[in-house]
């Protein structure tokens, strides 16, 4: 059986085509046979309601993938103008929100007298500023939050509650609530903010003066109150000088202002993020020729008087007539520069500067000069004197009634004869229009109708018209000092310019500065011009000892033990500045001592005294010789050793 072959299987042959149960094999690309359905599946053909059929995703990706290009772009556009094109200008915005400029305020020289003595200072102080960005509903959850820190600051600044709330409700991130307040203020401002701030964390209250900051500053002070105020005048709200030696040298005592830029944020320094400064130079310190002891005594002699004599006001100068220096500049009424809240407006000033007024007698004393300088006369030439004497297109008198006079030219100047004085001016020429010039030539040198060379806010020039506008009566009163219009410095120039042996000195306030590095500059020396020679001035100053030490004379009031004393009384009718016509007297004296070696010159004017004499004898007279006195004690001049030379005053017919 084993030899035989396995039996093969039968393989059934493929049906053909058309014929009962012949199947086809499929070829390439054919579709498989379906299955046949199994019992209860659904045919192909049939709908299924529990089936979604989903749409094609392409159309939505393409959708969303051009917004995001879109939004791409234009985040691209604006990265590129931000960056490169407006890069500069957006960098500089930052800069200037992020940075902030503050002002370094320079500190202000000093004031002082010839002696150093203090007269103007500076001190610490604060100026009180506010964030209004922290007093905002956002910053405070409250509505009235300006409202309730003004109530508080008010009587700490002594200011409108309702001002303040309007600067607190700005805008911005920086305002001002009031300068220069003393550190006391301060502190009181810190304490409550203190108080406010232990509220607030102990029951969640609102702390309204967490705004509220402080920068450094300074504060002018006068130490001496009144004295001196008419020179040194103040400094206004914006730290300027406001008047005085503080306006005219502003810009030496203020310095230079410098600045630091620093970053912030909420208001706050951001110590890390560095800083710029500039510093602040300080200002130079002005030394003054004042003497304040004897720029008190002019002052307290001064007031007295206006105060007794009920006068509008008067003032006092002193001067070193061989230098041209000024030791005192009085004037009454004055007022605090502490406190410019209860000054009078009238009195802000320096009133012996800016007051143009007509001398009356003591201008004489420029007219005797010339008539010696010219040879018109010598102190002993006789002039008869009548009661009255016609001019022109009016009838002169003197200041009292009196027969016929013989007085000699000095006697003329000892008894301030007006009429006298008219007698011996007209032989300066050999016509009156002649005279009048050589006049107006004299007047102009000894200063007068030209500014006296302090270059003072406010100084007036005077007023001398040209001779050859001279009015018919002008050609006459000018010599006797009427029609003619000067300051208190200009009347005492005159005759510290007769004291200092006939040369002219410019008068001068100020010594010198002191730089912040103690560099001390002295002032430019002052121009001196010779007006009449060393013989006339000698003589005039003998003539105006006869004024004192005569009996004769009109200002025996004067007279000092010890000294010779030069002086000359003035009484003149006085132009009301409101109506422009003459109402009451302007009163004065002047004069210098030792007349045989002078020293000092005082000169003493008082406007309008409506109680008790207006005679510038009878009230400047004791004004002129208690400052004068003081002034020689105080700057130790030696008495006089020689007896007054006695010119005649009078001659007999």
């Amino acid at each position: 059986m084993s030899d035989r072959e396995p039996p093969r299987r039968r393989v059934p042959a493929p049906a053909r085509s058309g014929q009962p149960g012949a199947q086809r094999r499929p070829g390439p690309g054919a579709r498989p046979a379906r299955r046949p359905a199994t019992p209860g599946a659904k045919s192909p053909g049939a709908k299924s309601p529990g089936v979604i059929r989903l749409g094609s995703p392409r159309p939505r990706l393409r959708l969303v993938s051009l917004a995001l290009a879109l939004v791409l772009i234009a985040f691209v556009v604006r990265l590129l103008q931000v960056q490169a094109v407006d890069a500069s200008e957006y960098t500089a915005k930052a800069d200037r929100n992020r940075y902030l400029s503050r002002t370094l305020a320079a500190e202000r020289g000093g004031i002082t007298d010839r002696n150093g003595v203090e007269l103007a200072i500076s001190v610490d102080a604060n100026d009180i500023t506010a964030d209004p960005a922290l007093f905002t509903r956002k910053a405070t959850k409250i509505g009235d939050a300006p409202e309730q820190a003004a109530a508080l600051l008010g009587p700490i600044l002594d200011k409108d509650p309702d001002d303040l709330a309007d600067k607190l409700r700005t805008k911005g991130r920086y305002v001002v609530l009031a300068r220069r307040q003393t550190p006391q203020v301060w502190t009181q401002i810190k304490d409550l903010k203190s108080t406010l701030a232990d509220k607030a964390g102990a029951d969640g209250a609102v702390n309204v003066l967490a705004g509220v900051l402080q920068e450094p500053s300074s504060k002018r002070v006068y130490p001496n109150g009144d004295l001196g105020a008419g020179i040194l005048g103040w400094v206004n709200a914006d730290g300027r000088g406001g008047g005085g030696i503080e306006q005219q040298l502003n810009g030496e005592l203020s310095g230079k202002d410098g600045e630091i830029r620093y970053a912030q944020s909420g208001g706050r320094q951001v110590p890390t993020a560095g800083s710029t400064e500039k510093p602040a130079v300080a200002g130079s310190e002005v030394e003054l020729t004042i003497d304040r002891d004897i720029q008190w005594a002019a002052q307290n002699a001064i007031a007295e008087q206006v105060e007794k004599s009920k006068a509008d006001r008067g003032y006092v100068m002193v001067q070193d007539n061989r230098t041209g220096e000024i030791l005192a500049m009085a004037n009454a009424p004055g007022f605090d520069p502490n406190d410019l809240s209860k000054a009078d407006g009238g009195a802000l000033h320096n009133w012996s500067l800016e007051d143009a007024f007509e001398p009356g007698s003591t201008a004489k004393v420029m007219s005797m000069a010339a008539v010696l300088e010219e040879g018109a006369a010598t102190p002993a030439t006789h002039v008869t004197v009548p009661n009255r004497l016609h001019r022109g297109d009016r009838l002169f008198r003197d200041d009292i009634d009196h027969p016929t006079w013989y007085l000699t030219l000095n006697g003329v100047l000892a008894k301030s004869s007006n009429i006298g004085t008219i007698l011996a001016t007209g032989q300066l020429g050999a016509t009156q229009k002649e005279a009048n010039q050589v006049l107006y030539s004299y007047l102009r040198k000894f200063g007068i109708g030209g500014y006296t060379g302090l270059d003072f806010p406010g100084e007036t020039k005077g007023i001398l018209a040209p001779a050859d506008q001279w009015s018919t009566s002008q050609q006459y009163t000018i010599p006797f000092g009427q029609g003619v219009s000067v300051n208190a410095m200009q009347a005492a120039s005159v005759y510290s310019t007769i004291a200092n042996g006939g040369v002219r000195v410019e008068p001068t306030l100020v010594r010198g500065t002191k730089g912040a590095d103690g560099h001390f500059t002295p002032a430019a020396k002052p121009k001196k011009t010779r007006v009449v020679s060393e013989k006339t001035a000698k003589t005039v100053a003998q003539m105006l000892e006869s004024v004192v030490d005569d009996e004769e004379g009109t200002g025996t009031k004067a007279r000092i033990p010890g000294y010779r004393v030069a002086g000359k009384t003035g009484t003149a009718n006085r132009v009301d500045p409101a109506t422009g016509r003459y109402n009451g007297y302007t009163s004065s004296f002047a004069g210098f001592a030792p007349a045989d070696n002078p020293r000092v010159t005082v000169y003493c004017a008082i406007q309008n005294a409506t109680e008790g004499s207006y005679f510038g004898g009878q009230i400047c007279g004791p004004v002129y010789k208690q400052v004068l006195e003081f002034a020689l004690k105080t700057l130790q001049v030696p008495p006089t050793g020689r007896s007054a030379p006695g010119l005649p005053v009078t001659f007999t017919p």
